[in-house]
């Protein structure tokens, strides 16, 4: 006989002790900006790393109080060892990662130049493949971690004018569910999200009406909220979502499914 049940899904009470830690790189703006707001409501104690928008981390380190700001370019493997270092410096220790920084550009694929090429493929591919090659041997040690990617819903069907942005996007999911599989024996987990038309200034050059077309396209009948994508992330890094792994969740109104 089977008894009927509630299942009640809390956000609050997926975050951890309050002496967990995360460090969010691309942490200055939009999605970033975002997850951290989310982490330290949570009570981890955050650092973010941001490129060379400095008066953007510094004001959101005065709305963080003890939220700590650090200058990192992730597509260098010296600035990232430099930044993670800091970061460890100021934290104690990174539980949490969240590899958010990124880049993108719109232009047909025949006039992408090597450069841009490889810039793409350094910032949102390369850079997280550094950063977690910087947290892993702490987490490892502890035997307890959370590495979490930001992808892109181009990652997953390939966008028209961003084949670029699209191939780094999918690289990280693939880079989280191999991951995934030689890091779960050492109690950490790797998961992605990949967001949809997400409402941050990376839209900046986009009209009203382009914005309008878009959330006409989407299911749920409007673009996304970076605090959304931030909400998931919380999940994924809590202690109630220890046996998710390897998955790419999408944040994206319906768009993809």
């Amino acid at each position: 006989m089977c008894e009927d049940f509630e299942l009640t899904f809390d956000l609050a009470e997926a975050a951890p002790a309050a002496s967990h830690t995360v460090l969010i790189s691309g942490g200055d703006r939009g999605i970033g900006a975002a997850a951290a707001r989310a982490f330290y409501r949570a009570g981890y104690r955050v650092a973010i790393l941001y490129h060379q928008n400095a008066p953007a981390a510094q004001a959101l380190a005065g709305e963080l109080p003890g939220c700590t700001a650090i200058q990192c370019d992730v597509a260098s493997r010296a600035s990232c060892e430099a930044a993670f270092a800091a970061a460890e410096e100021a934290l104690g220790r990174v539980d949490v990662l969240v590899c958010n920084a990124g880049i993108a550009q719109q232009k047909l694929f025949t006039d992408i130049t090597p450069a841009e090429w490889q810039q793409m493929l350094d910032v949102n591919l390369s850079g997280a493949f550094h950063l977690c090659q910087l947290a892993l041997p702490g987490m490892i040690r502890r035997k307890w971690g959370r590495i979490l990617t930001v992808s892109s819903m181009w990652g997953q069907t390939g966008g028209s004018c961003e084949v670029h942005y699209s191939a780094a996007k999918a690289g990280l999911i693939g880079l989280t569910k191999a991951l995934a599989k030689e890091e779960g024996p050492s109690g950490i987990t790797v998961n992605c999200v990949a967001p949809g038309v997400i409402d941050t200034d990376m839209m900046a050059s986009f009209t009203q009406e382009d914005k309008d077309a878009l959330a006409e396209e989407t299911p749920v009948g409007r673009l996304g909220g970076a605090d959304e994508v931030a909400q998931m992330l919380l999940f994924l890094a809590g202690e109630n979502a220890g046996y998710i792994t390897g998955q790419v969740f999408g944040v994206n109104g319906g768009l993809v499914i």
